[in-house]
């Protein structure tokens, strides 16, 4: 499994000091014979770095579908959470309390947050996560991966998407200073000459930024006040966007968006890995998140290029990766108006859902949409009648998860 986000490699390495696998799961990553996984969690790797984001993430894509995930799963999900709102990476015992060692961090919440807020009947698990949220805003406006660390783009744009979903005005969540993650994404925008418009990453021990595609993405989604579920736009635009002084967010966004295309466009639609020794390795998971940023900008022609390149190579990927990957092409393949059951002749929906327990329902939009039409024109439907028939035996179970930090996606 391939890292997915750069500030969550730098985070993991501060709080915990290495990246090796935990004593209670084998080599490969997969749990020793005496370790046993939640039933509710998807995926089989080990979950300490990513439990809750790759489960967040699942639970998303199968919404952003029709699909009702199973009622264990959205337990599982619920159960991660602190009582002070926040999220971890996982609990392997949700059943002790948090304490001042639980690494509760801002992408994990704002996964879960945003997840939650999608699938309904959770307002106090979304409210308690906005509140964590807000406790832990950085002076400038923006939110480092864990309370305490220098704002990023990832995390800041990460959290925009939780606000938005939670129905939350973004600009009016301000710090102290009476900042908010408007004024600080620009901050961490390059400007045009040094970075390209880029928005960067801050290294480790000086600070500096470098232009980073993965950052870029998550800055420009940020910027323009986005989640991971982005519809196609109805304006498509035609031309790339001129680069300029970075001194709003929507310039920010623009010049970021000018990045993405100008990147993605000299290497065959799309991105290269900058992890050490990944040297002309293809990044499957940036590329989805891009796909999202230009989709979000209005370039949908980019869009649709990258998501079938996705389409034509990220099999194997999404395989070795799991949940969170299968959950990033599917909201690629949303994003850029194509259909997840027919990804390159792929069904990620099917392919999702077998990465953890049944889920209760999985009608595709498409059909239920026509099964609400049914139901308009006058006529008995036959999910009124089944409807009938359950509503006194069957309960429905909703929620959604966290965000898949350290490890891929």
């Amino acid at each position: 499994m391939n890292v997915r986000r750069s500030a969550a490699v730098l985070a993991a390495v501060a709080v915990f000091g290495s990246v090796a696998a935990p004593a209670a799961f084998a080599d490969d990553g997969k749990p020793s014979p005496s370790t046993a996984l939640p039933s509710g969690l998807y995926g089989k790797s080990d979950p300490k770095f990513d439990g809750v984001f790759r489960q967040s993430y699942a639970l998303l894509a199968q919404h952003s579908q029709g699909v009702e995930p199973a009622a264990k799963a959205v337990d599982w999900l619920t159960g991660q959470q602190c009582a002070s709102g926040g999220f971890a990476a996982y609990r392997a015992d949700s059943t002790e309390p948090c304490n001042s060692k639980t690494a509760v961090d801002s992408n994990s919440t704002a996964a879960a947050v945003q997840a939650l807020a999608a699938l309904g009947h959770q307002d106090a698990a979304v409210k308690k996560g906005v509140d964590w949220l807000k406790s832990v805003q950085n002076k400038d406006g923006g939110w480092g991966y864990n309370p305490g660390l220098p704002t990023d783009a990832n995390s800041t744009g990460i959290v925009i998407g939780a606000l938005a979903a939670a129905g939350r005005n973004p600009a009016d969540i301000k710090s102290q200073d009476g900042k908010s993650a408007y004024d600080a994404l620009p901050k961490l925008a390059m400007d045009c000459a040094k970075g390209n418009g880029a928005f960067g990453l801050a290294d480790a021990k000086s600070g500096k930024l470098t232009p980073n595609a993965d950052a870029t993405a998550a800055g420009v989604l940020g910027s323009l006040g986005k989640g991971v579920l982005v519809t196609p736009p109805k304006k498509r635009e035609t031309a790339a966007p001129k680069c300029a002084k970075p001194d709003t967010a929507a310039q920010a966004a623009s010049n970021g968006t000018g990045y993405l295309l100008d990147t993605l466009g000299k290497t065959d639609d799309h991105l290269m890995s900058s992890m050490p020794g990944s040297t002309d390795q293809p990044d499957f998971g940036n590329t989805a998140d891009a796909v999202l940023a230009v989709a979000a900008a209005g370039q949908q022609e980019r869009a649709e290029k990258s998501a079938e390149w996705l389409a034509e190579n990220s099999a194997d990927w999404a395989k070795q990766s799991g949940p969170a990957a299968y959950s990033q092409l599917i909201f690629a393949a949303n994003a850029a108006g194509m259909d997840p059951r027919d990804f390159g002749g792929a069904d990620l929906v099917k392919q999702l859902n077998a990465q953890g327990p049944a889920p209760q329902s999985a009608k595709s939009p498409a059909a239920s949409d026509a099964d609400e039409k049914k139901d308009d024109d006058g006529g008995v439907s036959i999910w009124w009648i089944i409807g009938v028939g359950m509503v006194a035996g069957i309960g429905i179970g909703f929620l959604y998860s966290g965000n898949r930090k350290k490890q891929q996606p």
